[in-house]
């Protein structure tokens, strides 16, 4: 086995407050007599760090979430045998992190000024200066630029001394503005009736989407510039802040995370919005190349120190052939062709596209980490180039008429970039599915990882959407399970057994990084059988009945259907 791979087995993925609330509830969960052994692996999402938005993925610093998980989990873990893996945010950090946070107390004195990206300082010599006071870029050094919102991606942030400077902003941001009332307004002059009605005013105008320069201050004109002023000055910021990956304090914080990450008993990191990282005017902002390969080999050697292994995360075409890419420099990388190929092969009763994939990545050399499900949806952009568009149409069909959302890709229409739905959701909310689904996904190449909701045959939660609002459709697929969920869950046959093919796949002695597969199949059968050291695991599959069965070293092992 490479030194750049994980211990092979079953990695569980979760919020640490997905299993009985928090940490310590999923610590005892994967404890239980009916559970051990089906896990070697678990995979936390970052709101078990110290973070605001995104359920995580907006971090402030990279301590452990006080409501959430406390060291005494991560030793039981520990303890229980179990390797973790974590999120590192590379392009970003919240606005609440200490960093940026010291920018707005202080700043041109802060000693971050060039930790996030100054959007004037990038763009200097390269555009025109707006009245808004930030730079337009020459279109054509943008043509290739790819921003995830309308406009451009910088956020305008007032420092102390009054001034607003832009930064460079690819994802979420949000100002805010507190309500003011006439004691507020009277510190600019005016007597107590005059600043209630003029509160008044400007709170209609925040409420309604303005800003407190867009208020209407007829007979109030000679206190408008003070009172802007006075509101301008109190407001605040949610979102995430892009990183300056030339600057060396960034890099320090890169060494210093990863380190604290090992420390937490990290085995593999995933690294997030990374290939948005590297930034050059006049270059793609997204898989800048060589940028983002450069980025990656420090980022390792800094891994490396560790021996943590890195699991860049990234969703692309497959006839880009960037999986190959992250493969062939060393990487592990994501299998996010599988969830969207079985589904695929279960509605058509053809095993024809799954073996060609195997054979792809057995040819290629290509170690993978697998899934179904997962907290981001069901991927279809990737599968540009495995499955024809009328194939991925098919899928999309077939998902959205079990009630899952179609997610465009950043408001393209007819790009689609996943859908949001439980992958139990999405085979039907047919048991036999799920666990014929579940067998092929074990025996798949790579490292399993299961996400909880599936395990759990959990259905999608459209309540949990329209609770969420505009944006909140990943939620369907986000559902915390409670003690008493799980006791249900866990009396559940598709549960049960679900353990049960967890287990032999995480202890079975075929199975392995240096294992060998063998693939076959015809028509709706399907044929996986793992060899290693005169061992064998072999499954024998029909896609059109959804009948399987598991021999173990020429013993029958399970069979369903």
């Amino acid at each position: 086995m490479g030194r750049h791979l994980p211990r092979d087995g079953v990695m569980l993925n979760a919020y640490p407050d997905s299993l009985d609330g928090t940490l310590a509830g999923l610590a005892a969960f994967v404890q239980r007599p009916e559970v051990a052994g089906a896990f070697r692996s678990l995979y936390l999402l970052p709101s078990v760090f110290n973070s605001d938005l995104d359920r995580g993925f907006s971090v402030i610093d990279y301590g452990l979430n006080d409501l959430l998980a406390k060291p005494a989990d991560l030793e039981a873990l520990a303890a229980a045998g179990l390797d973790l893996k974590f999120d590192f945010i590379l392009n970003h950090a919240s606005v609440l992190s200490p960093q940026f946070q010291d920018i707005l107390a202080r700043g041109e004195r802060s000693p971050y000024n060039d930790f996030f990206i100054d959007w004037n300082a990038f763009w200097a010599g390269h555009g025109e200066m707006t009245p808004e006071g930030y730079i337009q870029p020459r279109a054509d050094l943008i043509e290739h630029m790819f921003f995830r919102k309308p406009g451009l991606p910088l956020l305008m942030v007032r420092l102390p001394d009054g001034s607003e400077k832009p930064f460079w902003n690819t994802f979420y941001q949000e100002v805010r503005y507190p309500r003011v009332d006439a004691q507020d307004l009277m510190a600019a002059g005016l007597q107590y009736a005059s600043a209630d009605e003029l509160a008044t005013r400007v709170n209609a105008t925040i409420a309604d989407g303005g800003r407190p320069g867009n208020a209407d201050f007829t007979g109030f004109e000679a206190w408008r510039d003070a009172v802007v002023d006075l509101v301008e000055s109190r407001r605040t910021y949610l979102g995430q802040m892009d990183l300056n990956i030339k600057s060396h304090l960034v890099w320090t914080f890169y060494a210093n995370t990863l380190a604290r990450l090992a420390g937490y008993g990290a085995e593999i990191v995933r690294l997030d919005a990374f290939a948005y990282a590297p930034k050059e005017p006049g270059e793609k902002n997204f898989l800048n190349d060589p940028g983002t390969w450069d980025l990656l080999d420090q980022v390792k050697a800094l891994a490396d120190r560790h021996g943590v292994k890195l699991l860049p995360e990234i969703h692309a075409r497959y006839e880009e052939g960037i999986h190959e890419t992250i493969a062939a420099k060393g990487f592990l990388t994501y299998d996010f062709f599988l969830p969207g190929l079985l589904i695929h092969a279960l509605e058509t009763h053809s095993a024809e596209r799954l073996l060609a994939w195997i054979g792809d990545i057995q040819a290629k050399g290509i170690k993978t980490v697998s899934m179904l499900g997962c907290h981001d949806g069901i991927p279809l952009l990737d599968l540009k180039g495995l499955l024809s568009d009328d194939e991925i149409e098919s899928v999309i069909a077939t998902v959205r008429g079990r009630g899952g959302y179609v997610k465009d890709l950043h408001g393209q229409k007819a790009t689609y970039y996943q859908v949001n739905a439980t992958y139990y959701s999405a085979l039907g909310c047919d048991d036999a599915s799920m666990l014929l689904a579940r067998a092929i996904h074990l025996f798949m190449p790579g490292k399993p990882q299961v996400w909880y909701l599936d395990l759990f045959a959990g259905e999608n939660n459209l309540a949990a959407v329209e609770r969420a609002g505009s944006g909140g459709h990943k939620e369907i697929n986000r559902t915390n399970l409670s003690a008493d969920d799980l006791e249900a869950g866990l009396a559940r046959p598709v549960v049960q057994r679900q353990i049960d093919l967890l287990r032999f796949r995480n202890t079975h002695p075929a199975f392995g990084w240096d294992a060998e597969l063998t693939a076959s199949g015809e028509g709706s059968m399907l044929m996986l059988e793992w060899s290693r050291e005169g061992h064998t695991a072999r499954l024998e599959a029909d896609l059109a009945t959804r009948a399987f069965r598991i021999t173990a070293d020429g013993t029958d092992l399970d069979s369903q259907g």
